[in-house]
């Protein structure tokens, strides 16, 4: 049996090494009722001073549609998702962030790039933010053993109401170019809302 988990924690930090992070990530732990634990690694502030917090649990089965008919559990897509912001580390993110990656064995999501996912209340303390919007990361996907899909890690941005209605409006790319064009620094915990016309 592959040690999918494993495998993930030993890519992000060989990952993250190469980036200058070095030594053992912070890690939190969050359990849910009727869920495995799901534990958020913090690897950083890395040398651009920015804290990265990945997701470690996500990956542990495959992501299945509840809809599709299923003959084999192991087969199907799997993620981790990644958090970057700059410090002081916010509170309350790791619970957001364990809601999130809980979700494909819970409520049967499939986490994929593009995807607006609506937690339906602040993100962490004092936040203006309510949903993730994911995309791919800077991580290399894990490769594992045949039949069994790669771990894609998918950095997730977090994101106000205003943009997500234009996200479901407009997309996650042109969410994204808004960004460029307004000078917006997703980094910041604090930063302001976009508001796209």
């Amino acid at each position: 049996m592959v040690d999918v988990l494993a495998a993930v924690r030993s890519r992000l930090q060989q990952h993250f090494a190469a980036a200058g992070v070095l030594g053992d990530p912070a890690e939190a732990n969050v359990t849910f009722l009727g869920a495995d634990r799901i534990s958020v690694l913090r690897f950083g502030p890395d040398a651009d001073g920015v804290n990265h917090f990945v997701t470690l649990g996500c990956s542990r089965y495959p992501m299945v549609d509840p809809t599709d008919f299923v003959t084999e559990n192991q087969l199907g897509p799997r993620a981790e998702v990644m958090v970057s912001l700059r410090p002081p580390s916010p509170n309350g993110l790791a619970r957001s962030m364990a809601v999130l990656a809980a979700a494909p064995s819970v409520e049967g999501l499939v986490l994929e790039p593009g995807a607006l996912v609506d937690l339906s209340g602040p993100l962490f303390e004092n936040a203006p933010f309510t949903a993730f919007l994911l995309g791919p990361s800077t991580v290399e996907d894990v490769v594992l053993r045949e039949p069994l899909s790669a771990v894609t890690v998918l950095q997730a941005t977090p994101i106000t109401p205003t943009e997500a209605a234009w996200v479901r409006l407009k997309g996650a790319e042109a969410m994204r170019e808004a960004w460029r064009t307004d000078g917006v620094d997703v980094l910041d915990a604090g930063r302001r809302a976009s508001e796209p016309s």
